[in-house]
C-alpha cells in the first residue's frame, strides 16, 4: 500500500520538478527526458539481467511495431504534460488525469466491446457534460486534458499487447525513442535558448535527473501492482490529479472560476459513481481482489 502511495505521490509532485525547467522549450525537455530515461532504463535492464528478453523482443517484428506504437503514445502523453506544466496549465493536467480512468472505461466499451454497467453509462454522461461546461468556461475545448487522457488510456491498451513486463516494456519503448531524441536535441541545441546554450549547473542536475524521476515511480508502481489488489490500486490513481489540482490552484495561482469548478465537479461525481460501483462489485465477488493481485 505504501509503495503504491509513494509511486503516485512522486508522479503528482513531478509538476514541481518540471516547473524548475520552465525557462526551456517543452519539446527540447521531452527529448532530454527520452534520452536520459533510455540511459537509466539500460542500467536497470543490466541489473535485472533482462537483455536476453529484450533482444528476443526486438527480433520479433510484431513486438517492435507494438513498442513503437506504445512509444509514440507515451511521447504524446509526456510531451503534452511537460508543455502544459511549463506553460502554466497545471490545472488542465489535473483534469486530464481525472478523466483518464473514464477514458480507459470508454476504450473498454468501444474497442474491447465490454458491456458498460449502468454506473459507467452515468459516468460517461457526466464526463460529457463536464467537457461541455469546461469548453464554455475556457472558450475552447480542454484539448490538453483530452490529449492527456486519450494518450494515457490508449497507452494502457497498447501495453496489454506487449509480451514484456512493465519495466522491460518501458525500457524497449525508451530504446525506440533514443535515436529520435538524439536527432531532436541536435536540431534544437543550436538555438540561443537551448539547454546546452543557457543551462547552469542546477539546471543540468534537473535535466539529467529526468531519467531517474521517470524510472523510480514506475518501479515502485510495478512493485505495488504485484502486492495489492487492483480494486485498491485503481483509486490510488486519483492521487496524481488531486496533487496537480492543488498545485495549480494553490501554489501556482492558476485561475479557477466558478464555471471551471462546476466542470470539475461533474468529473468528480462521475469518478465517485464509478468507484462506488467498483467497491460494491468487489464486495459481491470476494475472489475479485485476489484475482486482480495474481493478474498484476
Amino acid at each position: 500500500m505504501r509503495v503504491g502511495v509513494a509511486a503516485y505521490t512522486i508522479w503528482g509532485l513531478l509538476t514541481i520538478y518540471w516547473k524548475q525547467l520552465g525557462a526551456f522549450d517543452a519539446f527540447e525537455l521531452i527529448a532530454w527526458r527520452m534520452l536520459c530515461a533510455a540511459l537509466v532504463m539500460a542500467l536497470i535492464v543490466i541489473v535485472r539481467g533482462s537483455w536476453p528478453r529484450l533482444r528476443r523482443a526486438f527480433s520479433d517484428r510484431e513486438t517492435v511495431l507494438r513498442l513503437v506504437v506504445a512509444a509514440m503514445l507515451l511521447t504524446g502523453n509526456w510531451g503534452s504534460y511537460v508543455w502544459a506544466v511549463v506553460n502554466d496549465r497545471v490545472i488542465e493536467t489535473a483534469l486530464g488525469y481525472f478523466i483518464a480512468p473514464l477514458a480507459t472505461m470508454a476504450i473498454g466499451v468501444l474497442v474491447l466491446r465490454e458491456t458498460p454497467t449502468v454506473a459507467q453509462r452515468v459516468a460517461f454522461g457526466l464526463a460529457a457534460v463536464a467537457v461541455v461546461v469546461l469548453t464554455i468556461a475556457n472558450g475552447a475545448p480542454p484539448w490538453i486534458a483530452l490529449i492527456l487522457a486519450g494518450t494515457w488510456s490508449l497507452y494502457g491498451l497498447s501495453k496489454r499487447q506487449i509480451s514484456l513486463d512493465a519495466i522491460d516494456s518501458l525500457a524497449g519503448e525508451t530504446f525506440v525513442l533514443l535515436l529520435p531524441s538524439i536527432l531532436l536535441l541536435l536540431v534544437m541545441s543550436g538555438h540561443d535558448s537551448s539547454v546546452i546554450s543557457t543551462a547552469n549547473a542546477p539546471d543540468w542536475l534537473y535535466v539529467l535527473g529526468t531519467g531517474a524521476v521517470t524510472a523510480i515511480p514506475l518501479m515502485l508502481f510495478a512493485s505495488a501492482a504485484k502486492a495489492i489488489p487492483f480494486t485498491l490500486l485503481g483509486p490510488l490513481n486519483l492521487i496524481v490529479p488531486v496533487i496537480n489540482f492543488g498545485l495549480g490552484w494553490l501554489l501556482y495561482d492558476e485561475e479557477m472560476t466558478m464555471l471551471r469548478v462546476v466542470g470539475f465537479a461533474f468529473v468528480w461525481i462521475a469518478l465517485v459513481v464509478v468507484m462506488y460501483d467498483r467497491i460494491r462489485h468487489a464486495r459481491r465477488t470476494p475472489d475479485g481482489p485476489r484475482r486482480s493481485r495474481s493478474n498484476g
